[in-house]
């Protein structure tokens, strides 16, 4: 697609503050590439290289005690990701500079080594040890991305990165489409009644229906990622070693989608969400 700049007087406005809606050729590069990463880098192919084998996966395959233990655990997983992010994640002394994401990925290295090596009995521990990093790896991309966590809906654009694997959907009960814009407005409501539920009524309550409609939404998404996950680590040989390579691509995959999610975030604080989707919509797929 040939990218419209908006060179004419009619695209800018004379309110100073407004938004710049004029993309840069460097923004429309770093939105291409935003793209390139939300809706063409799924988790599956990534532990298929790693693995040296298709990994397919759906929970409904596993036997009903091992299916619902696992769905408690992404439930888990998710809640206490939550309560990380609305009481913490805006507190935390690290404001700026360069994001941790060494040292988390190093630290969801030794979670799936354990997991790896005491097989998938131990997803009930290890899954929500391994969420919370990456929350707080993604919580460090969105501040050099300058988001401002003492908002509430900055926190929960975070946690909303769960939901934004580009893979195989099928067992989502959405009527949209995948891709990232229609997944963020089908996740839309939620936030904002999530948001809205926080700042009126505080943080004390995360089983209050807002936010547990809101993990719901995320854990219909999040889950399907978790069964590839899960697949990767039943490989008889894959054992501590492979089980802390998959939970460092596993953090390292978090880590790509919340880049993108933010860049997207930070150009459209510049220039406007409508001139941001319209161009991300325009590239070829």
């Amino acid at each position: 697609m040939e990218v419209n700049y908006a060179d004419s007087p009619d695209h800018h406005s004379s309110n100073e503050n407004a938004p710049d809606s004029k993309l840069s050729p460097a923004s429309v590069d770093e939105l291409r590439e935003a793209k390139q990463t939300l809706e063409h880098h799924g988790i599956a192919d990534r532990l298929t290289e790693l693995v040296g084998a298709p990994v397919t996966a759906s929970l409904r395959l596993l036997p009903d005690v091992a299916e619902n233990a696992v769905y408690a655990a992404i439930e888990k997983s998710l809640t206490v990701a939550l309560d990380v992010a609305l009481r913490t994640l805006g507190d935390d002394s690290v404001k700026s500079g360069k994001p941790r994401l060494l040292t988390h990925k190093l630290l969801a290295g030794l979670s799936g080594a354990a997991g790896g090596a005491l097989g998938g009995a131990t997803i009930a521990a290890e899954l929500p040890v391994s969420t919370v990093l990456i929350l707080r790896s993604v919580a460090d991309i969105a501040r050099s991305e300058g988001e401002d966590l003492s908002e509430v809906e900055a926190r929960l654009a975070c946690l909303e990165v769960f939901a934004l694997d580009s893979g195989n959907q099928s067992g989502v009960e959405d009527d949209t489409e995948f891709g990232y814009f229609a997944v963020r407005a089908a996740m839309a409501k939620q936030i904002r009644d999530a948001s809205q539920y926080v700042l009126k009524n505080g943080m004390s309550n995360t089983t209050a229906p807002p936010l547990v409609k809101l993990v719901a939404k995320i854990g219909e998404r999040f889950g399907l990622v978790v069964s590839e996950k899960l697949a990767a680590q039943a490989i008889p040989v894959i054992g501590a070693f492979g089980g802390a390579l998959i939970n460092s691509y596993f953090i390292d995959h978090y880590q790509d989608l919340a880049r993108a999610h933010f860049t997207i975030r930070r150009l459209e604080r510049a220039h406007g969400k409508a001139i941001v989707e319209e161009t991300y919509n325009g590239f070829q797929s």
